[in-house]
């Protein structure tokens, strides 16, 4: 008993005789624009601090005028700290003094660098050089390079020299970013190309889809490349690492799909062109909802006040778009081209009657899983649920508020002697709070921030060269990453609204001060919108209210269990602290994203209840689909994974976070719980929409297939 036929979706021509060819020559054309533009994306990137930052935030205002009055937009201060056992004497002083003058080489035109600083325990001393900003971005660091050279050549073996400070920091960052690009790239091809080896163990099954998933990606990296360069879309190493990621995992996802179904069809038609045009039109359906829902959940992030999340939605929406049109075009008319032997040496054959065999014959591992969940379905549901009720009550100990200076998985020269210099220096000397005033106000300011028990020291004020401002960089009692040190921008900024209403608080600390508050105002404006985008999109999808409700639902379970086994992993990582944009990020990849396996389980139920009834229906579904969304689960967890592989803490807490919510979600919420809920609710799980069947039909279904409730 065959399912109804579809109607023929316009794409499937990909799949048909004539069809393929025009596929193929369009993709030719689109596969060289690809690699013509694809590379250029990295050059393109700018991860400069503005682009990261809330627009109309203080911080970025703060910033937005030392470029103006200041001429700040093209130095970054590179410190250099030497520490001795005991006190400084004359002659590590005159050496110290004399690095100073050969460090002027490398100061921005314009400036000298400042110091040497004294610690006032007489055991350090200071140099601060304004470098210039470009120059830190070199691959190479030369500038932190030729400033090491300088120091360590006549360096007194009585001190200890090291750097830390803006341009340290940046160069350290500089080289974790690199690994966002080829090595990411290659550890994402060999994680899909062992999953495709391991499920299909066919030379071609490996060789075409990998093919058309690098075309993908470097079609969709050409596109975010034009976005940038033309329509103003901020391109920056997060957006551009995790959209590699994005187009490995979801094309992957697609090609599973057409490809179970393809060789599914292959044994229930001769004719391979009959089988893809069924293929395509079955999983078509399955495959745009998907994407449709990611896409819509990607399309709400420009509402975000955080540039860096803003910026994600264009740029993730093009990779999402090539991956969709690759699967659902490129592919099936390059599977065509081979017929069946694409699949040798496991060659599906044209077997008559393959509907009347039952579905648990062939398929005896999920067939078991089905029977497990058709002889309990009540206890099976309220047992899963339990468990990820468990896992998600561990997701309110989850703590936010990254450490900048842990902003790295490995610790860093920059780090070390940051840490080194807080022995010596204020905490926060390294990175003093920038306050920005008229003038006129600089007697005011000074008041104020002599006032706070959170400042160390005030330095005179530094007149801008073309302006009447005035800039004071106030020495913080604590680290400028610690809450202690945002605690203190909070109550500066709060005194100064009072007294000099004009001034602006920036540097490192209110920067973050500044993310932190705008990441929690974006979580609590987006999140509910990615829910409501989810089940709009499900409810269009099976035309049915209660399943819409019951399956999202079932995807925000998994994704707080997610956040709940993350919570333990991480701090066994050492990593337990998170950024406040890892609640909002992990919301939409994993219930955007993670929602694909239920879509390919109930679009098939969908498919399947009217021949075999709600019942029958159901299981068969969970029996046909349970190895290719499990396989497709893998797949897109370990390309996530390969980001816990990144030096970035955001980036591996991510990975981490939606590689464990997608394996939760493809073996145990879409194997156990939602199938189990389905048998549950019963034939309500479709209202308002018609339920199950003409009559009869689930009688005659159920005496087809007794055995395991019909897997």
């Amino acid at each position: 008993m065959s399912p109804a036929p579809p109607k023929r979706s316009k794409l499937a021509f990909a799949g048909t005789r004539r069809g393929r060819w025009p596929a193929l020559a369009l993709w030719a054309a689109l596969a060289a624009v690809g690699f013509t533009l694809g590379p250029q994306l990295s050059g393109a990137v700018d991860d400069s601090r503005v682009n990261w930052l809330p627009a109309d935030a203080e911080s970025t205002r703060a910033m937005e005028l030392a470029e103006a009055e200041f001429d700040d937009s093209d130095t970054a201060g590179l410190l250099v700290l030497y520490t001795a056992e005991e006190q400084v004497g004359d002659a590590e002083y005159a050496a110290v003094e004399a690095d100073r003058a050969a460090l002027d080489d490398l100061a921005a035109p314009g400036e000298t660098t400042a110091g040497p600083v004294p610690s006032e325990d007489g055991r350090a001393l200071m140099l601060a050089v304004p470098v210039d900003a470009a120059a830190i971005e070199d691959e190479d660091n030369a500038v932190i390079a030729d400033a090491d050279a300088i120091v360590e050549d006549g360096l007194p073996s009585s001190l200890e020299a090291g750097f830390t400070g803006e341009a340290a920091i940046a160069a350290d960052m500089e080289e974790a970013f690199s690994q966002l690009d080829g090595p990411l790239t290659w550890m994402s091809v060999g994680v899909v190309a062992l999953v495709l080896a391991l499920s299909y163990r066919s030379p071609l099954l490996l060789l075409l889809p990998l093919s058309g998933i690098a075309i993908a990606s470097q079609l969709a990296s050409g596109a975010a490349y034009l976005l940038g360069e033309y329509a103003g879309a901020t391109l920056n190493n997060q957006n551009t690492g995790v959209l590699t990621v994005l187009v490995f995992g979801a094309s992957t996802n697609y090609t599973l799909l057409l490809v179970s179904r393809y060789r599914e069809e292959l044994r229930r038609r001769a004719d391979r062109f009959e089988a893809m045009s069924e293929a395509l039109s079955r999983t078509l359906p399955a495959v745009a909802a998907s994407a449709g829902t990611v896409v819509l959940a990607l399309a709400v992030l420009p509402l975000a006040a955080v540039s860096s999340t803003a910026a994600l939605g264009p740029v993730l929406i093009v990779g999402v778009v090539s991956a969709v049109l690759a699967s659902t075009t490129l592919l099936p008319a390059a599977l065509t081209l081979f017929g069946r032997a694409v699949f040798w040496p496991v060659i599906p054959r044209h077997e008559p009657g393959e509907d009347l065999v039952p579905a648990q014959r062939r398929h005896r591992i999920w067939g078991g899983v089905a029977r497990l969940v058709s002889a309990r379905p009540r206890t099976v549901a309220a047992a899963v649920a339990l468990g990820l009720g468990a896992l998600a009550v561990g997701a309110t100990g989850v703590s936010a508020g990254l450490d900048q200076s842990r902003i790295l998985t490995t610790e860093t020269e920059s780090q070390r002697v940051a840490d080194r210099m807080a022995e010596h220096f204020p905490a926060g000397a390294g990175s003093p709070a920038e306050v920005y005033a008229p003038a006129s106000e600089a007697e005011a300011v000074t008041a104020v921030l002599d006032a706070d028990d959170g400042v160390a020291r005030v330095p005179e004020p530094q007149a801008s060269p073309t302006s009447d401002w005035v800039r004071i960089d106030a020495v913080l009692v604590d680290e400028a990453s610690t809450a202690a040190a945002q605690d203190t921008v909070a109550e500066l900024r709060a005194a100064l609204d009072d007294t000099a209403a004009d001034a602006l608080v920036g540097g490192a600390t209110a920067t973050r001060l500044d993310l932190d508050e705008a990441n929690a105002r974006d979580a609590a404006l987006l999140i509910p919108l990615i829910f409501a985008v989810v089940l709009a999109v499900i409810g269009a999808l099976l035309r049915a209210v209660t399943a819409a409700v019951v399956l999202t639902l079932c995807t925000v379970l998994s994704y707080a269990a997610a956040v709940g086994a993350a919570g333990l992993v991480l701090d066994a990582l050492g990593h337990g602290t998170v950024d406040y944009s890892f609640f909002l990020l992990g919301f939409l990849f994993l219930v955007a994203m993670g929602v694909d396996y239920t879509i390919f389980l109930m679009t098939r139920a969908r498919e399947e209840v009217p021949a075999w009834g709600h019942r029958v229906g159901v299981l068969r579904s969970l029996t046909l689909t349970g190895g290719v969304i499990t396989s497709a689960g893998l797949v897109l967890a370990a390309t996530f994974a390969v980001l816990a592989l990144m030096p970035l803490t955001f980036l591996m807490q991510i990975g981490v976070v939606v590689a464990l919510g997608v394996l939760v979600d493809a073996i145990i919420v879409r194997s156990l719980l939602v199938p189990a809920l389905t048998l549950w609710i019963g034939e309500r799980m479709w209202w308002p929409g018609p339920t199950a069947r003409p009559p009869g039909r689930e009688r005659a279904g159920e005496r087809r297939e007794p055995a395991g409730a019909s897997a």
